[in-house]
């Protein structure tokens, strides 16, 4: 894997991290990608893989949140009213929504014979950000085939960066994508984890800031980019095995803002800003004849879960960027990655 922010010594925040620092400290969460990379076509779909077995059936306590909704994200209405996520979460670019929704449509038959027959039918969830600033993002080349593939190729260990639904995108006028970490929280005598996972689409330049040092000045300076009016979207997917209602875990999306906006953001009008947060902890059987028995954790440790989001969030953004390799994309459009610049804000760390 590429070298991560805490590989250049920057350690984001105060809490220990998970043993792999990334979403799947989770346990059974899994991150799949497939990268779509063919000359002036940067673009992808990434899939988060919530736990094992059929989502459908099992399904999951969760929550979701619009910090600012200039977004074209699906799923969101249910996962609101009800507070249950029953397929894994996609991720790719504004215009190919349709075609993940229809691929995540698709998986979700193959998983399930009962769907739309003997039973409802499915909320598929995709959330996107507009790479378009390096993709032709109008020659729609995500197929629904891909999201199949990139569930297939699901695992603990995944790549960051210009990876997946990240390929294209921008952060701070520099190079954006897939970025990830975790936490380790302690409640109620137990051990639990936080993980975020990011994909990162937002920001100018001046603004973005390394664990409060402001490198976006330093690298200003250095580049002079054209000029941008605060415009872009960041999707915030986080994951916990602590035992959480869906109120709950509402309150752990409010606070993925503050993570980004630590990174520089102040969540611009045009920016589509999401979070979705699921627990691992207990599944919400599909049967309705059956009871669900949840001990959350108190809400006297929220704190801790607060600041482990807070966190993992803000460090998930500078992965995303440390990672990224810089790319040429269409009309010889070009985002340099964060790591080219570690010398301007390092010695402000």
């Amino acid at each position: 894997m590429t070298s991560r922010i805490r590989d250049l010594g920057i350690e984001i925040g105060r809490m220990p991290t998970g043993p792999e620092n990334t979403i799947c400290d989770v346990q059974g969460v899994k991150v799949g990608h497939v990268t779509i990379d063919e000359g002036s076509i940067k673009t992808g779909v990434t899939a988060v893989i919530p736990g094992e077995g059929n989502p459908f059936r099992e399904k999951f306590i969760a929550a979701c949140h619009v910090i600012n909704g200039f977004g074209k994200s699906a799923g969101l209405i249910q996962i609101e009213e009800l507070g249950t996520l029953e397929t894994p979460i996609v991720l790719t670019n504004t215009l190919s929504v349709g075609d993940c929704l229809r691929g995540l449509v698709q998986h979700m038959l193959h998983v399930d014979e009962g769907i739309g027959s003997s039973t409802g039918t499915v909320n598929s969830v995709v959330c996107e950000c507009n790479d378009g600033y390096l993709n032709d993002i109008r020659a729609l080349k995500v197929e629904p085939s891909h999201v199949r593939e990139a569930i297939e190729s699901a695992s603990a260990r995944f790549e960051m960066g210009d990876v997946g639904a990240g390929k294209g995108m921008s952060c701070y006028q520099l190079k954006g994508g897939i970025g990830s970490a975790s936490r380790a929280v302690e409640s109620g005598g137990k051990n639990y984890t936080v993980g975020a996972l990011v994909l990162s689409n937002f920001g100018e330049m001046e603004d973005l800031m390394v664990d409060g040092v402001k490198a976006g000045r330093e690298i200003h300076r250095a580049l002079y980019p054209e000029r941008l009016r605060e415009q872009g979207s960041v999707i915030v997917v986080l994951a916990t095995d602590a035992p959480m209602t869906s109120r709950q875990l509402k309150r752990l999306c409010k606070r993925a803002s503050v993570g980004i906006v630590r990174t520089g953001a102040y969540i611009g009008h045009g920016s589509g800003e999401i979070a979705i947060a699921f627990s691992t902890s207990c599944r919400v059987p599909h049967d309705s004849s059956c009871h669900v028995h949840l001990s959350p954790v108190s809400d006297d440790d929220a704190n801790r879960f607060f600041r482990a989001v807070v966190e993992a969030t803000e460090e998930s953004v500078l992965d995303s960027m440390v990672c990224s390799s810089s790319v040429e994309g269409r009309d010889g459009h070009i985002r340099r990655s964060l790591a080219d610049f570690t010398e301007l804000f390092l010695k402000g760390c």
